[in-house]
């Protein structure tokens, strides 16, 4: 809430009686921190905590994509029953990060399958095993290797794997009716991006996975990012994907140039701005850092 309107509804709590007090608090703390924007008629974004969900409404059923945390899930699960009377068909991961994955175990019951990239689901079989949370997931029971289509009433979602990215089991899912194309991870917008090596993160094929993209879909294409800064959107099109890529190749360029020059990986990081990145703001730039120095010296 804007500084300006507490203050000012704090003055009317302050000058009113005990009932218009817990009225006013009620409504004040009461008000959903979740938000869904519709970007087509039948298709629609739900953000609160984690990545961006996506979700399409069919006369054949509910699709979903990525499930943030099983709080935020059932706040989506609830208000799609509002909209829709159709049974949850399928739910689709982009990838395993909790994140997008957490919030599977709210659809126990309710989907009819969750589907995912064959490594995604491995992935996250095996952090569920380290962490010890298996009794809190619900897996993928369906999975692919490069490409997934099926006709869901008006619409036709297709799931793309083009190799290793963000993780080694990102999936670009396209809904090609409405031509809307969710990115995942793969689209950090404006926002310093998490590089997963631990599950086989390549910031050189990412590059690629964005080029691919970029010729795939069309001028028209809605994007959907998994993550945006506070200042830039959850959405966007090909020139976002661009201005992505363009940062990975200045990213990897200024790193090659450093670890021929001898610097260490500690003064490395000492970095606060990568030569000629001008559009990525905000706390993080370690992360990307971190990931491009080992990335070029594991060669």
């Amino acid at each position: 809430m804007h500084r300006r309107l507490f203050i000012r509804n704090s003055g009317l709590i302050l000058g009113s009686g005990l009932a218009f007090q817990q009225q006013v608090l009620g409504n004040l703390f009461q008000q959903p921190a979740y938000k869904i924007q519709m970007l087509r008629e039948n298709l629609g974004i739900f953000t609160e905590r984690g990545g961006t969900i996506g979700f399409l409404l069919t006369k054949e059923g509910i699709i979903v994509v990525d499930s943030q945390f099983p709080e935020q899930s059932q706040h989506l699960i609830d208000e799609l029953k509002k909209k829709s009377d159709k049974p949850f068909r399928l739910l689709i991961n982009t990838h395993h990060h909790g994140d997008h994955s957490s919030g599977n175990i709210s659809f126990k019951g309710v989907t009819q399958h969750v589907l995912a990239h064959t490594n995604s689901k491995a992935n996250q079989e095996r952090v569920a095993k380290e962490q010890k949370t298996e009794d809190k997931q619900l897996y993928p029971d369906q999975v692919f290797s490069d490409v997934w289509s099926e006709k869901i009433g008006k619409d036709k979602i297709t799931l793309y794997y083009f190799g290793p990215g963000h993780t080694n089991g990102d999936s670009l899912i396209h809904f090609e009716h409405n031509d809307v194309v969710h990115m995942g991870d793969l689209m950090f917008n404006r926002r310093y991006p998490f590089i997963d090596r631990t599950a086989g993160a390549n910031i050189k094929n990412w590059i690629t996975i964005l080029e691919k993209a970029e010729k795939k879909f069309n001028k028209k294409t809605i994007f959907i990012f998994g993550h945006a800064h506070e200042t830039a959107s959850v959405t966007g099109g090909k020139e976002d994907l661009k201005l992505m890529k363009d940062f990975f190749e200045k990213l990897l360029a200024f790193t090659e140039a450093e670890v021929k020059a001898g610097r260490s990986k500690e003064d490395f990081l000492k970095n606060t701005a990568i030569p000629g990145v001008t559009e990525w703001k905000g706390d993080g730039i370690q992360r990307p850092l971190g990931a491009a120095y080992d990335e070029v010296t594991a060669h």
